[in-house]
């Protein structure tokens, strides 16, 4: 029999997330509570946990207490909300007394007041990723095709930019050519900032995706999957760089065979990764104006950059 400590309330947004999510948790011997959005919650996740209640945006009020009715003492986060639709938000009196409260309305600050509220009530709030480690992002080159010199001098342009527009609380992706800003990610989604992209510049974009400075990590971090590698196949991007160990990346089989098939460079940069590429642009190694490759300022030989950076 489950026993009170063992019963996780979900929120459940969009997307295949929440139901991994109520999959593992119940292997491991949880019983699931959870609550959708109309519109943007799978209806047969219903099917799928233990006890379910449909909510529109901003019953806070009401979900608490049906977390409360059914003994919930753990509460996790899962899957994305539509954020234009969240535009026409009806809050109950307990959710515009917690919105009259905040500063700025933007997702990190939104979901924080949240998970305030739910731990004044006793709830303990824990990391989704803690149930799907697998689908935790690793570092290093996952595609075939590596990310050329020009890309590299891209993703480190667009790296300190990206965290800015994280730390501002915008978004969590960001898209460059030939280090220019092409495209930043706000309410749109990060699939439809890569299309704009594409639009706008055409083939050969760097896609950037990272996890925002002081965000919980327990309620937010950045999600790629498939459909990512589809919308960039799409645009004509041609290389994506994401913060490894700090974002979730789904149908990743999936998602690398169709980067390989239309020759998209995907890398994960961790802290160690991101300071050897650095070391290839501050002095030490610049571009080879002939060929486009690394080359040590000391020596007229252009080299790959290849065994430098990825080993």
């Amino acid at each position: 029999m489950t026993s009170n400590s063992n019963i996780l309330g979900l929120i459940a947004g969009g997307g295949q997330f929440p139901f991994l999510v109520a999959q593992n948790a119940q292997k491991k011997g949880y019983q699931v509570v959870a609550v959708g959005f109309v519109q943007d919650t799978e209806p047969d996740l219903q099917n799928k946990v233990d006890s379910f209640l449909w909510l529109k945006l901003g019953q806070l009020n009401k979900l608490i207490k049906f977390f409360q009715k059914n003994k919930v003492n753990q509460v996790t986060f899962a899957g994305p909300i539509n954020k234009p639709r969240a535009l026409n938000i009806r809050p109950d009196f307990r959710a515009a007394k917690l919105l009259f409260k905040l500063k700025n309305k933007n997702d990190d600050a939104i979901l924080r007041a949240v998970a305030r509220e739910l731990e004044q009530e006793g709830f303990r709030v824990v990391a989704a990723n803690n149930f799907v480690p697998e689908l935790i992002a690793l570092s290093g080159q996952l595609s075939k095709r590596k990310p050329s010199a020009k890309e590299i001098q891209d993703i480190l342009f667009a790296w300190p930019l990206v965290k800015k527009l994280g730390e501002l609380d915008i978004g969590q992706c960001i898209v460059v050519r030939d280090q220019m800003v092409v495209a930043v990610e706000s309410i749109e989604g990060t699939n439809a900032t890569i299309l704009r992209a594409g639009q706008l510049a055409g083939k050969g974009c760097v896609v950037v995706k990272a996890f925002k400075p002081g965000q919980d990590s327990r309620i937010d971090i950045p999600a790629l999957g498939s459909k990512t590698i589809e919308v960039m196949a799409q645009a004509g991007a041609t290389c994506l760089a994401y913060e490894a160990g700090k974002s979730l990346f789904f149908e990743l089989d999936r998602a690398i065979s169709l980067a390989d098939k239309n020759k998209i460079a995907v890398i994960g940069i961790d802290e160690q990764l991101l300071q050897r590429l650095k070391s290839l642009s501050d002095g030490k190694k610049n571009i080879c104006p002939l060929n486009g490759k690394i080359r040590d300022k000391n020596s007229i030989i252009c080299l790959s950059p290849i065994s430098i950076y990825l080993k």
